[in-house]
């Protein structure tokens, strides 16, 4: 006999910078095992899956990440009260924001339609120690003006093969970015934040694995000096063979938000 299946989309937020990412690895702690762990005491026994849309690498943060739930059995019969059992079960860096029934027509990976990522850094000086999980820190003075103008030429379609680690032979090099632009950081306010901050913000349909850090890395190699506007444009050629020696670190990266095709979250 066919056990029936239930499906649910789950929006949550959590601070990475404890964890080795997002997907299950062995002997790790990341946030899909934290999930995991916590849905298999409060669901009590009953069978469940979970399938995130995307991942995010080790100490990256989420504002707005998604993933599909799916229980055997039973439904949730009452979504607000489970959601509120969610939150007083996960630790306090994760947090569900709204959990949503829908049906096994719809794919997470495939329906995805804009990711948005936001990367926040200083530069300068050594920040406060509590800034760690939120700010990258650039010890070195930067020419942010410039790393502005470097930021608008990965609009558009490009071929992102340098910008990428353990290139795949099938992979799709060619991407679309919608919007990159490296801003005043007005998203996340302490008062142990240096006076000024900045954020670059990149959204698009899908990313390779490091894309955005190895984009970042590439801004700050411009704003020291060491790559011009020009070395970037060559960089996004098919027929570049430029080998891109910084990675910026996972700690400023933030998904800021994950929008779906005919789909409400």
């Amino acid at each position: 006999m066919q056990v029936e299946r239930y499906c649910y989309l789950v929006r949550l937020q959590y601070l990475g910078f404890r964890y080795s990412g997002w997907q299950k690895q062995p002997g790790q702690k990341t946030v899909e095992t934290m999930l995991s762990k916590t849905l298999k005491f409060i669901l009590d026994g009953q069978k469940f899956k979970i399938l995130g849309a995307g991942r995010t690498d080790a100490k990256v943060s989420a504002l707005s990440m998604v993933f599909e739930l799916f229980i055997e059995g039973e439904p949730l019969v009452d979504i607000d009260g489970f959601l509120q059992l969610f939150n007083d079960n996960l630790p306090p860096d994760i947090r569900v924001l709204a959990i949503t029934e829908t049906d096994s027509s719809f794919n997470i990976i495939q329906d995805a339609k804009v990711k948005e990522y936001v990367y926040l850094f200083s530069h300068g000086k050594k920040n406060h120690p509590f800034c760690a999980p939120f700010l990258a820190n650039i010890l070195n003075q930067l020419d942010v003006d410039l790393m502005q103008k470097g930021a608008e030429l990965f609009e558009g379609t490009h071929n992102f093969k340098i910008y990428t680690a353990r290139l795949q032979e099938n992979t799709k090099t060619e991407r679309t970015i919608i919007s990159c632009e490296l801003k005043e950081n007005k998203l996340l306010k302490a008062n142990f934040f240096p006076e000024k901050s900045y954020a670059l913000h990149v959204s698009g349909k899908g990313f390779m694995r490091y894309q955005i850090r190895m984009i970042m890395g590439a801004l700050i190699q411009l704003g020291k000096g060491e790559l011009s506007l020009v070395d970037i444009q060559d960089s996004l050629k098919s027929e570049s063979t430029m080998k891109l020696t910084y990675v910026a670190p996972g700690s400023g990266l933030l998904l800021y938000g994950l929008h779906f095709e005919n789909q409400e979250i």
